[in-house]
C-alpha cells in the first residue's frame, strides 16, 4: 500500500543522564555473583541451589555488540545488594515517569519538525512496556502538552515504535488526524534482571519521539513510501508482569515477573521472517536492495542484524549503511531503530531506506522511506 503524502516530519530522542559501561556492570554482577554463592555456600555444595557463574566485558561484547547502556538510575542498579535502578514514587497527581520523558522527546520531534501543539491533532504512546493500565499514558502527554484531539497507548513488544507510525499512518489515512506525535518511553531497566547472567548486560533506557504528518512542509520529512507488518506467536520472549497477577493462586518470585527470552531459538526463527518479509517487500514496490541506500534496523543483537543484512546484501555491511547503535545504547525494546534513524541518517534527496524492528510477539515491522 503507497502512502505517498504522509510523512515522518521529524523525530526525536531523550537520552537519561547516567550511563553505564560493561567494566562497571561486570563489577557490580561478580560482586553479587560472589556474595551470593558464600551467602548460599552450603545449598550448592548439598546440589539445593545452583552456583552462579562470573561474566565478563568481553563475553557480553562478543555475544550482542553492546559496550554502554543509559539508564534512569545508577546507583542502586549496580549495588551488589539491590541489582535494579530505584526512582521515588510519584503521586497521582505528579507528571507520570513515562509521561515526563515522553514530553521531552515529543518536543524535541516537534521541534524538528517545525509543528506546535495546535497542529498536532493525536498522540500515539507505543512502547514495549508500560507503567500502568489507565488512563493512557498518550492521553496525559496530551494535557501536558495542550493539544486537543485524542490519545491512546498501544503495546507490540519489541515493534512497538514502527507500528505505532503505521498506525498513526492509518488515521491520517483514514481521516481522523492530519498530524500526529508517536512516543515511545522505553525505560526496559524496570523489567529486565540485573541478576541474571543471560539477561543483566541487555536493557538501556530511552524515549524516542515521531511526528506523522500529511502533507508536511518540513525541512527534515522523509516521504513513508510503504509499511509491512507480521505477527506469529511465540513463547520465546515473554513477560508475565501484569493485574492478572493479582487474583491468580499463585505467589510469584520476582524474576517471574521479569523479562524472560530463549536467545537461541529466536534468532533461529525471527531472523529467515525479517529476510523473507523485506525481500517480499521490496518485491511487491517493483525495488531491490540496490534501491535502499540506508538500513536501520532494529537494535537488540549485532549478530541477529549482521546474519539478516547477510542474506539481504551477500555480505557484510558498511556499518554507515546500515547504522549501530547498540555499542552506545544497548538494547532499548523498541526504539533502537529509530534511535539509528534520528542519529545517523545520511540520505540525500530521493534517496530510499529502511526501518526496521523485530522481536517479542513475534512481530516485524519495515517502513521504507524517501528523502524529499
Amino acid at each position: 500500500m503507497h502512502m505517498n503524502n504522509i510523512y515522518i516530519s521529524g523525530t526525536g530522542l531523550w537520552i537519561p543522564p547516567y550511563g553505564i559501561t560493561n567494566d562497571e556492570l561486570m563489577e557490580s554482577y561478580n560482586a553479587y555473583v560472589k556474595k551470593f554463592n558464600a551467602d548460599n555456600s552450603e545449598e550448592i555444595a548439598s546440589g539445593t541451589v545452583k552456583e552462579l557463574t562470573p561474566s565478563s566485558s568481553e563475553f557480553v561484547e562478543k555475544a550482542s555488540g553492546i559496550k554502554h547502556r543509559y539508564v534512569i538510575e545508577k546507583d542502586h542498579a549496580l549495588d551488589p545488594n539491590y541489582m535494579k535502578p530505584l526512582i521515588p514514587a510519584r503521586d497521582s497527581n505528579e507528571l507520570s515517569l513515562l509521561a515526563e520523558i515522553g514530553v521531552k522527546a515529543g518536543k524535541d520531534a516537534m521541534k524538528n519538525a517545525a509543528v506546535t501543539a495546535d497542529d498536532i491533532d493525536a498522540v500515539i504512546v507505543s512502547t514495549a512496556n508500560l507503567q500502568r493500565a489507565y488512563p493512557a499514558v498518550a492521553i496525559e502527554i496530551q494535557n501536558e502538552l495542550g493539544i486537543e484531539g485524542y490519545g491512546y497507548d498501544m503495546m507490540v513488544a519489541c515493534s512497538s515504535t514502527t507500528f505505532g507510525i503505521s498506525n498513526a499512518m492509518a488515521d491520517i489515512t483514514a481521516g481522523k488526524a492530519e498530524t500526529i506525535l508517536v512516543i515511545n518511553p522505553e525505560i526496559t531497566t524496570a523489567h529486565n534482571n540485573m541478576k541474571s547472567r543471560e539477561s543483566h548486560f541487555i536493557f538501556g533506557d530511552v524515549c524516542t519521539a515521531s511526528v506523522i504528518q500529511l502533507n508536511s512542509s518540513s525541512k527534515n520529512k522523509f516521504k513513508i513510501l510503504d509499511t509491512k507488518l507480521k505477527t506469529v506467536f511465540s513463547n520465546n520472549i515473554r513477560n508475565e508482569f501484569g493485574f492478572i497477577n493479582h487474583i491468580e493462586n499463585k505467589t510469584y518470585q520476582e524474576d517471574e515477573l521479569l523479562f524472560k527470552q530463549n536467545g537461541r531459538s529466536v534468532f533461529k526463527e525471527v531472523c529467515p521472517m525479517v529476510v523473507q518479509l523485506i525481500e517480499e517487500q521490496l518485491n511487491s514496490l517493483n525495488f531491490s536492495t540496490d534501491d535502499i541506500s540506508q538500513y536501520w534496523m532494529h537494535q537488540a543483537n549485532i549478530n541477529l542484524n549482521k546474519w539478516i543484512l547477510n542474506k539481504l546484501l551477500d555480505g557484510d555491511v558498511d556499518e554507515k549503511i546500515a547504522p549501530n547503535v547498540l555499542d552506545e545504547f544497548g538494547n532499548t525494546g523498541s526504539a533502537g531503530s529509530l534511535i539509528a534513524f534520528h542519529k545517523f541518517n545520511y540520505l540525500e534527496k530521493g534517496q530510499k531506506g529502511l526501518i526496521c524492528s523485530f522481536g517479542g510477539g513475534y512481530s516485524i515491522c519495515s517502513i521504507i522511506i524517501e528523502k524529499e
